[in-house]
């Protein structure tokens, strides 16, 4: 089993991930949105597992500096923009094998070991 955690350094929540991840002796690839930004046929896939709501990281600037016609977007408009700028997507995005799984850190200490340890 190979994880993939996807997001920026800085982001509270990725670094929540990635401990976690190491205090459960779970390997872990990390991937730097900034450095190394996802295909649009990774974002696609992400949005067809989460749908465009759950992926929109809607604290961050970029969220703030769309136009007010954002909320009528549809999921090939988010998946536009989310490709464009990956500061959108919710940190972290987790994949396993090259699925996602898990899009931001949220859940009990069992949901998370049932959807990224399994």
């Amino acid at each position: 089993m190979a994880l993939r955690v996807y997001g920026i350094p800085s982001c509270g929540t990725v670094k929540k991930a990635l401990v976690w991840l190491e205090a459960q002796r779970v390997p872990a690839e990390f991937v730097d949105f900034r450095a190394t930004p996802p295909t649009r046929a990774q974002v696609s896939a992400w949005v067809a597992a989460f749908g465009d709501r759950a992926m929109r990281n809607t604290s961050g600037g970029s969220y703030r500096a769309l136009p007010a016609e954002k909320d009528a977007w549809d999921a090939a408009r988010w998946i536009d923009a989310f490709t464009v700028d990956p500061m959108l997507i919710k940190r972290p995005v987790i994949e396993r094998d090259g699925a996602p799984v898990q899009v931001g850190f949220r859940g009990t200490d069992d949901e998370l070991k049932s959807t990224l340890t399994a």
